[in-house]
């Protein structure tokens, strides 16, 4: 390796450990502690009903009803009074298949046939014991919070889309990159032909796909962001049936690194992406997640800096890491298609599912 690779790697380290240590205090911070505690309360419903809210979700958007095409926090009516917030009226909210549950008791509960069904307002005789299978589904109705209000919502800091040009020939570069790799790069007109992504990587089509309606700075930091989808994580990779969060987390580090090392500073988005997103892997702390990752990250930094006609040296220092404690506006989030036989390459920012997300 020659002096200017150990000086370019030992440049992309320093960034990995500022990355982890603006993503330990951010996890660490009051704001976001409320935030996970009240997220807690929710819980994603099945998925033919995650369906159902989601076409819903997205003909309310295109009416103008809701800010955002992605749902974030779904209840029914008396959950949100719970939570001191009252449904707008005239909302008719999301229809759902919910299961319909009745009361059956039974002295010997081992005995399938002893059991007997309980009619509304009925006591159980002593000794019975009272469970509540579901006996069939029925309709009912939830609401996500852009159509309620009341008390505020605790809110993780989010990531909040770069604003301004991109370094320049950075996005020229980065597309030969992915055009080298059989991908093609296209832009998009906005988040709605997406799904709801700021990016979309697609290995079964050969496509990068990016929202054409953001600043050039954003789409220059996504394109990076997909690219290392692109390399990271082929169909038949080990990490592509690692848990997403793992996925996201690379992708976003090597953004971050190759954004800085061009003078752009990713980290008003990429400190609250990577947070929540390794904050998703189970048994694992936000902070091992990025810790465990760095090397890899490093690795395919230094790869597509390498092949970058972009890069030069003496250019100084890249910028350091800002520690977002704020809580700007979210972005519109993003998903992942992967075709048959392939695996999820990546997106950026929130499942499109009813559960609570970023």
């Amino acid at each position: 390796m020659s002096k200017r690779d150990e000086e370019r790697a030992a440049k992309l380290a320093q960034l990995h450990e500022e990355l982890t240590g603006a993503v330990e205090g951010l996890v660490s911070s009051a704001d976001w502690r409320r935030a996970v505690v009240f997220a807690a309360r929710f819980r994603s419903g099945s998925f033919n009903n995650t369906l159902l809210i989601w076409a819903q979700h997205l003909a309310a958007y295109g009416q103008g009803r809701v800010p955002e095409p992605v749902p974030t926090y779904i209840a029914g009516y008396r959950q949100w009074k719970g939570l001191g917030r009252q449904v707008r009226d005239d909302e008719p909210g999301y229809r759902i298949f919910a299961p319909l549950k009745v009361r059956m008791a039974s002295s010997t509960p081992q005995d399938a046939a002893s059991w007997r069904r309980l009619a509304p307002g009925e006591e159980p005789q002593p000794g019975e014991v009272v469970r509540r299978p579901a006996a069939g589904m029925k309709r009912a109705h939830v609401w996500d919070v852009s159509l309620t209000e009341g008390a505020p919502i605790p809110a993780r800091p989010a990531p909040a889309l770069l604003a301004g040009e991109a370094p320049a020939g950075l996005w020229d570069g980065l597309t030969a990159l992915a055009e080298e790799h059989d991908f093609a790069v296209r832009l998009v007109g906005s988040a709605v032909e997406l799904g709801g992504a700021n990016g979309l990587t697609d290995h079964q089509a050969g496509t990068v796909s990016v929202r054409g309606d953001m600043d050039p700075a954003a789409r220059v930091k996504t394109l990076a962001h997909e690219l290392g989808h692109v390399l990271m994580h082929p169909p038949g990779d080990p990490d592509v049936t690692a848990h997403r969060g793992i996925r996201e987390v690379q992708a976003e580090s090597v953004a971050l690194m190759v954004g800085a090392v061009h003078g752009l500073d990713t980290s008003g988005y990429t400190v609250p992406y990577v947070a929540t997103w390794a904050n998703r892997v189970p048994d694992t702390s936000p902070v091992e997640v990025i810790k465990t990752t760095g090397e890899r990250v490093r690795l395919t930094a230094l790869r597509i800096l390498n092949a970058l006609p972009t890069v030069q040296d003496g250019n100084g220092d890249p910028p350091g890491l800002t520690r977002t404690t704020s809580t700007p506006a979210a972005p519109t989030p993003g998903r992942t298609v992967a075709g048959p036989g392939r695996a999820p390459a990546g997106g950026q920012g929130r499942l499109p599912a009813p559960g609570p997300g970023l």
